[in-house]
């Protein structure tokens, strides 16, 4: 919607002048801000005494610590830091929390060491506040790298004590709240990284009251005007409907009171940035939002949810298709009600949301209601918010053992952070929440990493279908596997958890080491034998070879053998002149050339590329050998090898234009290459085929390769319009230069084909 559009449709309400009391209310108003010890002291009931007795000493230190501190505002310092205390005693954490809070900026503005708080308030709040301390001492590149570095590290420490991202969220809320005397472009900064990452965590964990506020103070940071016309159009809708909603709240009162069910019905009213999302979402102007007010009934007991339900369909007619029922089936984050959306008795839409007080504890605090419930009965709500929001922690550790970049994992975590979520069922009827667009492989890799690795095909309620697929919500999904089964690189684009992402990224990051390494060797060792050599054993009992290893390692400036080989294999080491180094310290130690292995290391070689002796390749080598897009070789070609900085083995036909230009450039990175006797798979080669243009061209075309047992892999044909022929560019997978030669005289004996010839690009 552009701005022009949305002015339009806002102004002429938002500059009436309708002022009257809301009955509905909006978001539950934040608690007061509150700025002394002695109104903290005041939420801390719930604590013993000599609870609030350490709580008193860790606000004695920090005081002492930020002392001649002021932020932005004028305020002194440790206002902020009580105010941080005082959310997190909403959410009644225990002692070492609150003192987590009221200490959290000490070793990061003050100076204040580790080591010094676990002397004074032991290790367990000591690695809370480092937790929640940023990077910002060590040297980054970028700020991005040093952003991202300090997520990882506050996300990692958030997965073994969810405390940290507790007190991280109320110190990002607070800091919101209070974000008018910083500049403008800070402000803008910190909104938007709220609202990348800190909003979608308090979303993820269940906190919808910290994700709502979070959420519209970034709205109204990043479109003020947007913000303040919409405010004024929901101030004069709340005016036109205030009659319905009295009476709507009325009647379902009443109709309660007869069925002699207990419950507090409450109006609720959406956020700011929640209706002018729907507004995008729908491309509608504000008059045509109509769910802007609803209403939550909140009843004793879980049955009575159905009954209440039950209830409301009585009094007025549901809309089709608007009933969810997240009790059965909780969201990801434990969130737990029924949604239904009615018709009042003016033809607005009206939604309803029925739970228990404990479900709306864990709808409005999420995880953190695990404290508020963890000593009482009601607790059933709040174990499974901590149990699924636990799951989500787990899989962040998973992660990190598989991502070592700090922007990657930050890049998979903001992945795992998308709201949406389709509900699926494992053939054992096991729920599964999962992103919105995920496929069978996330369910795959959900279910368990070794699934995820072998899997080759699914079935979604009980019919194939392309692993690719997007799922929806009901269906049950049947993961089928093969012990030889691996990742497919293709597998990446399709993905949608950070999970699958990083699980798949970290197999082929070992598949390409691994074949780099068998590369590497195979290189180092042809390259050893032209020197009359056989490649020192990898035994460690054996001394002299480990000896050997040592030093070899330590001239090339490699940590270990492996690394060795895999610089080798992915061409950062050119190996002719590691095998000549390694030859000097054989020599020295005693090791002589042997007179048949030298002979047999230089038979047939020539001076231009084989002094490093011939590597055979047969389509199975994966990553590290890979073969030329400009010349396409396929066997029975005259074949060389150039090896790539850091890119392994690459495959050109010696009579190539572009393999010329490079060996006249870097000679030495030139080896011999050649095909083995028994080959794994085709091999792709480019055609041209002039055609006669008419009906039916192309189908007899691909008939014709077809019919010569050979694929089409990819086709381009002119763009421009041509009165009699067509010039067809395909890309066809054959067995050698054998059956490629068969392929073309198939495609001449064709009626509509005038010429055909094999093609490289230069």
């Amino acid at each position: 919607m552009s701005l022009r559009s949305l002015a339009a449709e806002l102004l002429p309400a938002a500059l009436h002048g309708l002022q009257r009391a809301p009955l509905v209310q909006a978001q539950p108003v934040p608690s007061s801000e509150i700025s002394s010890f002695a109104a903290l002291l005041d939420k801390l009931g719930y604590l013993s005494k000599a609870d609030v007795k350490l709580v008193r000493e860790a606000y004695k230190f920090a005081d002492a610590a930020h002392l001649g501190q002021f932020r932005a505002s004028g305020q002194p310092y440790i206002t902020h830091p009580i105010a941080v205390a005082g959310l997190c005693a909403d959410w009644k954490l225990d002692a070492q929390a609150i003192m987590a809070a009221l200490m959290h900026d000490t070793i990061e503005d003050q100076g204040i060491t580790k080591s010094e708080l676990i002397q004074k308030f032991g290790a367990p709040t000591a690695d809370l506040v480092d937790g929640l301390t940023k990077l910002d001492k060590l040297s980054f590149t970028t700020r991005e790298e040093s952003q991202a570095e300090s997520f990882r590290k506050m996300l990692l420490a958030m997965s073994r004590d969810v405390r940290v991202i507790l007190i991280k969220l109320a110190d990002r809320l607070h800091n919101m709240r209070t974000m008018q005397a910083m500049a403008a472009d800070k402000r803008h900064r910190i909104a938007r990284e709220t609202l990348d990452i800190y909003a979608p965590i308090a979303h993820r964990l269940g906190l919808n009251q910290t994700y709502r506020e979070l959420q519209e103070l970034c709205f109204e940071l990043l479109n003020p005007w947007r913000h303040t016309a919409l405010s004024k159009a929901v101030q004069r809708a709340r005016g036109h409907r205030r009659d319905i909603v009295e009476r709507v709240q009325a009647e379902v009162q009443r109709a309660f009171g007869q069925q002699k069910i207990k419950v507090q019905v409450s109006g609720r009213e959406k956020t700011i940035s929640s209706i002018y999302q729907k507004m995008r979402e729908k491309h509608a102007g504000f008059a045509q939002v109509s769910d802007i007010f609803g209403f939550r009934i909140v009843v004793p007991t879980l049955t009575e949810c159905y009954v209440a339900l039950g209830v409301l369909h009585q009094l007025y007619k549901p809309v089709p298709g608007r009933f969810k029922d997240y009790i059965a089936i909780p969201k990801a984050n434990g969130y737990q009600s029924l949604h239904t959306t009615l018709v009042s008795p003016l033809g607005t839409a009206v939604e309803f949301q029925v739970r228990t007080e404990a479900m709306h504890a864990v709808a409005e605090k999420g995880i953190a209601a695990h404290w508020i419930y963890k000593t009482s009965d009601k607790k059933g709500a709040a174990a499974d918010a901590q149990r699924l929001s636990s799951m989500w922690l787990q899989s962040l550790l998973d992660i990190q053992n598989e991502t070592r970049d700090a922007a990657e994992f930050l890049e998979h975590v903001k992945i795992d952070l998308h709201p949406d979520a389709v509900y699926v069922f494992t053939p054992r009827s096991k729920i599964l929440a999962l992103p919105r667009g995920a496929t069978p492989v996330d369910f795959a890799y959900a279910i368990h990493s070794d699934v995820g690795q072998h899997t080759v095909a699914a079935k979604v309620n009980g019919e194939p279908v392309a692993l690719r697929t997007e799922l929806k919500s009901g269906d049950v999904v049947e993961i089928i596997t093969a012990p030889g089964a691996r990742p497919n690189p293709a597998w990446l684009s399709m993905v949608r958890t950070g999970r699958a992402r990083s699980k798949i990224r970290h197999h082929l990051k070992n598949m390409e080491s691994e074949e780099s390494r068998a590369l590497g060797e195979k290189l180092l060792a042809q390259s050893l034998r032209a020197e009359g050599l056989q490649l020192p054993s990898a035994d460690p009992s054996d001394a002299t070879a480990a000896a050997l290893w040592q030093q070899l390692t330590r001239w090339s400036g490699n940590r270990n053998r492996g690394e060795l080989l895999i610089d080798l294999g992915q061409g950062r080491k050119i190996a002719i002149i590691v095998a000549k180094r390694l030859a000097q310290m054989m020599g020295e130690k005693g090791i002589k050339p042997d007179a048949v292995m030298l002979t047999m290391g230089h038979y047939g070689q020539d001076d231009s590329t084989a002094t490093q002796g011939e590597v055979l390749v047969d389509g199975s080598e994966g990553a590290s050998i890979q073969f030329a897009s400009c010349c396409r070789p396929i066997p029975g070609d005259q074949i060389v090898g150039y090896l790539g900085r850091g890119e392994g083995l690459l495959v050109h036909t010696a009579d190539c234009p572009t393999g010329k230009r490079l060996f006249e450039r870097d000679s030495e990175r030139w080896m011999g290459v050649d095909w083995a006797e028994q080959l794994t798979r085709t091999f792709e080669t480019h055609i041209h085929v002039l055609v006669k243009n008419g009906k039916g061209v192309l189908a007899q075309v691909a008939l014709a390769v077809s019919s010569a047992e050979a694929d089409i892999t990819h086709l381009d044909m002119d763009t421009q319009a041509a009165d009699e022929s067509t010039e067809l560019r395909l890309l066809i997978s054959v067995r050698d230069r054998v059956h490629l030669a068969e392929v073309l005289r198939t495609l001449r004996r064709s009626p509509v084909v005038l010429r055909v010839s094999r093609s490289r690009i230069s």
